[in-house]
């Protein structure tokens, strides 16, 4: 029996992933790399050693990582402007909470990054537990992120779905024991994704009650 959906962030909640390629992708052409979509999807959900070493090995002008950083980032809130929710993800916490699930976040991300966008949004409310990246030692793959949601919402894996956007999502859900929905955005759309108990092109494909009857049957 389900009794929590626990979601990721970045390029789930809001498409945040595709922003932030593009702003990679702008600053980048000034150390002569041309950073692909297939490369940046290699670093979603996770840390960004894999891209920095990419970076490191395809660059021929010497650069420093943290000015390298704060120039992306800099773009990065100048390219969200007013960020929106992807499609139906209120309508899914809002259903969540009438029926009564438990309603958790588990992110790679930062606990203020994570937050900020939450209260901007004035979804901060209906999530009974927030896990971070300051919460553990090991972020996406490693399925820590989901083990300590889990223990704190007071349920079992298996009584849990997890929405996930990324492979790296994906694989720390079902590492952790979670039923995994995949909802692909436009950077993780062409990765390939296996294990996954439902793949949804938006969250407006199904209604959740759908989702968890569909799951359901499967057991």
């Amino acid at each position: 029996m389900i009794k929590a959906i626990i979601f990721d962030f970045d390029g789930l909640i809001i498409d945040t992933e595709s922003v932030w390629f593009e702003a990679y992708k702008e600053v980048l052409v000034d150390y002569e790399i041309q950073l692909t979509l297939e490369k940046f999807s290699e670093v979603v959900g996770t840390h960004d050693d894999v891209l920095f070493s990419y970076i490191e090995e395809n660059s021929s002008i010497p650069f420093d990582k943290e000015i390298l950083e704060s120039k992306v980032s800099e773009l990065v809130q100048v390219k969200l402007g007013e960020p929106v929710l992807r499609e139906s993800v209120e309508d899914y916490l809002l259903t969540a909470k009438q029926v009564g699930l438990k309603i958790g976040l588990a992110s790679s991300s930062s606990r203020a990054w994570v937050e900020g966008f939450l209260k901007q949004m004035n979804i901060y409310d209906y999530f009974e537990v927030i896990k971070t990246k300051e919460d553990v030692l090991d972020i996406k793959p490693d399925p820590e992120l989901y083990l300590k949601a889990i223990e704190a919402l007071g349920i079992d894996a298996t009584e849990a779905i997890a929405f996930e956007d990324s492979l790296n999502g994906l694989l720390a859900a079902r590492k952790a024991g979670l039923h995994c929905v995949i909802v692909p955005n436009s950077v993780t759309a062409n990765l390939v994704f296996e294990d996954y108990s439902l793949r949804l092109s938006s969250m407006a494909e199904k209604t959740l009650e759908d989702v968890i009857n569909h799951l359901s049957m499967k057991e």
